[in-house]
């Protein structure tokens, strides 16, 4: 199983803060049945920068650290880049670094709002061969308020991220109600742990997918499960069926 949202690396955001707490996490992740962490450190969100040469760099030293401590397990590079105007240009510049070297970028929206200029963004990274990625639109307020804004970001070839704590409840009922409401409207393509720590913000990620499996289908599962092996392996991942996008459109009015 892989995780492709984590905030592994030690010392640059809210994260593990040590190689210890590093070590923990992946010890608990390897419980909770994953093989593999892209790890996306923040970067633009007001907090933390995080550009693309120095998260290489700290992925090589914690695989290091993991293979000298006799550790089977595996790190790879990605980045969660909070929105921006300038989000383009720093990508042309080479500070944006995509999933594991991949095409799929993740993309953090404001966690109140949703910018005005997110369609045309979003438009112009496909236009640059980038798969937009959004993360966690299940704990945005704006999305929660209007979810029709989100089936149209996804029209228009944005992809989605669903957080697995947010599918067992763990970040409030109407969370985990709004995320039921994006699976069943089949508006997302991912579920990942968003994990900072073993305690309070820890992986779950295996509940996110048995619970997937009891209340919607085991279908969905391999859904999700195997676009985030074509992620890291850089391929597109699974197309949908008419039927599920007939779904989509009518459980929003859309026909």
């Amino acid at each position: 199983m892989i995780d492709l949202h984590c905030h592994l690396l030690p010392e640059v955001d809210d994260g593990a803060q040590t190689m210890t707490d590093m070590l923990a996490m992946v010890e608990k992740a390897k419980e909770d049945g994953i093989t593999a962490i892209v790890a996306t450190p923040h970067h633009n969100n007001g907090h933390y920068q995080n550009i693309k040469a120095n998260i290489i760099d700290c992925v090589e030293k914690v695989n290091d650290y993991l293979t000298e401590n006799n550790v089977d397990f595996t790190v790879l590079p990605g980045q969660e880049c909070r929105i921006t105007g300038e989000l383009l240009t720093e990508y042309e510049q080479d500070e944006i670094l995509t999933l594991n070297h991949s095409k799929y970028l993740f993309i953090e929206l404001p966690s109140s709002n949703v910018p005005k200029y997110t369609s045309k963004l979003l438009y112009d990274l496909q236009l640059n061969g980038l798969i937009p990625v959004i993360v966690h639109p299940e704990r945005n307020r704006e999305l929660m308020e209007h979810p029709d804004k989100l089936y149209r970001l996804v029209e228009q070839g944005a992809l989605t991220q669903i957080t697995a704590a947010s599918v067992i409840g763990l970040f409030g009922k109407k969370i985990k109600s709004f995320t039921d409401e994006i699976i069943d409207a089949n508006l997302s393509h991912f579920i990942a742990s968003d994990a900072h720590n073993v305690t309070n913000r820890s992986f779950h990620l295996r509940a996110a997918y048995d619970r997937i499996q009891q209340e919607f289908s085991e279908e969905l599962v391999y859904f999700y499960s195997e676009n985030a092996e074509y992620v890291i392996r850089d391929e597109y991942i699974m197309k949908e069926h008419p039927e599920r996008i007939r779904r989509r459109k009518k459980f929003f009015g859309i026909f």
